[in-house]
């Protein structure tokens, strides 16, 4: 996810510096290269919201740490999976919409 971070940001400034310059990101080489970045991220965010679900249901479900004296905030890891996941979806939106911005260009 700091991968994501970093791109978003890095897409932010673009768009900063576009909108003050007054130029226009619609070249299609450029185009290119953000869906090829878009879906890249989002494949990561995928494979990162899996795997946090997958060590989520080890602690829970398999080793029971969530009953034991250890005690760990299995809930509160729960509703990160959920918002990892939320936050995929809307990646894969982003990256299926610059897809067809693609085509337009």
């Amino acid at each position: 996810m700091g991968l994501q971070v970093v791109w978003s940001f890095g897409l932010a400034c673009l768009d900063l510096h576009a909108l003050r310059s007054k130029r226009s990101l619609q070249n299609p080489i450029l185009v290119s290269l953000f869906v090829v970045g878009d879906w890249v991220t989002s494949t990561l965010s995928l494979a990162a919201a899996c795997s946090s679900a997958g060590v989520t249901v080890l602690y829970s479900r398999d080793l029971n740490y969530c009953s034991r004296p250890i005690h760990l905030p299995c809930s509160r890891f729960q509703i990160a999976v959920a918002f990892a996941f939320i936050s995929w979806f809307l990646l894969a939106v982003s990256s299926i919409v610059m897809f067809r911005l693609l085509g337009a260009v």
